[in-house]
């Protein structure tokens, strides 16, 4: 599954998971993002190529909603310089009872987590996206021999904990692999899930239509309009 929803890769053919995605770590001396940027034409598409970015003083979360050819967030978190990510079709939950399901993608870029605007049409993805959380995050510790390794390593083994700290993320959180995706037919699938603390609350996202993004302020429509007007040479809309 794709960042739109789909799978098939920039030329329609079948795609194998991506390496480095969530569930399998790259080959060592792999570039991470060779799969990110082999699905781009960066000449058709505002996205970042990708280059050196120093890390934070703490790692990073982006929840991004890609209005593609079907809607969903995007979950993703700082691992080892890139972005591991996740589609979320639903979008992450303050509520404990809601269980998540979330399709790894490609690893992303850091520089990505900046990225709010439109997707050329015939390319990866087209569509329109804005940044609707960001902020920063925490490992939290695992139980048993979750509790051992790297948070790379937790996610490796297909179970991690982390302490989400947003703009409208907050509290404990984990991801959990229930499907390898190894199986013929199969994909590889996991769930986010809201850890029951004192920052849990009883509601879902928000309607993806309705949200605005924590960096602009504007919905989806909005930096459609943008866009459209700044194609056509006119004024950003709301101006």
């Amino acid at each position: 599954m794709n960042g739109d929803g789909t799978t098939h890769d920039r030329g329609g053919r079948n795609a194998s998971r991506a390496p480095g995605a969530a569930g399998g770590a790259a080959p060592e001396g792999a570039d991470r993002l060779a799969a990110y940027r082999d699905r781009r034409h960066f000449d058709r598409t505002g996205e970042p190529r990708g280059g050196p970015a120093a890390p934070g003083a703490a790692p990073c979360f982006v929840v991004q909603i890609h209005d593609a050819r079907r809607m969903h967030f995007d979950f993703r978190l700082e691992v080892d310089g890139v972005l591991k990510s996740w589609a979320v079709p639903r979008g992450p939950s303050a509520d404990p009872r809601d269980k998540r399901l979330a399709v790894p993608t490609e690893d992303h870029p850091l520089d990505y987590r900046e990225f709010e605007g439109v997707i050329a049409r015939g390319e990866y993805g087209a569509g329109t996206v804005i940044v609707w959380d960001q902020g920063t995050y925490r490992p939290l510790p695992g139980k048993g021999r979750d509790r051992a390794g790297s948070f790379a390593e937790a996610l490796e083994r297909g179970h991690a904990s982390f302490w989400l700290d947003g703009a409208k993320l907050h509290g404990g959180y984990a991801l959990t692999r229930f499907r390898t995706g190894q199986e013929a037919g199969d994909r590889e699938s996991w769930l986010l899930v809201k850890e029951n603390d004192g920052r849990a609350a009883a509601h879902g996202a928000p309607d993806p239509l309705r949200a605005r993004s924590v960096r602009s302020g504007r919905t989806l429509g909005q930096v459609a309009a943008d866009a459209r007007d700044a194609a056509d040479g006119g004024s950003p809309h709301g101006s």
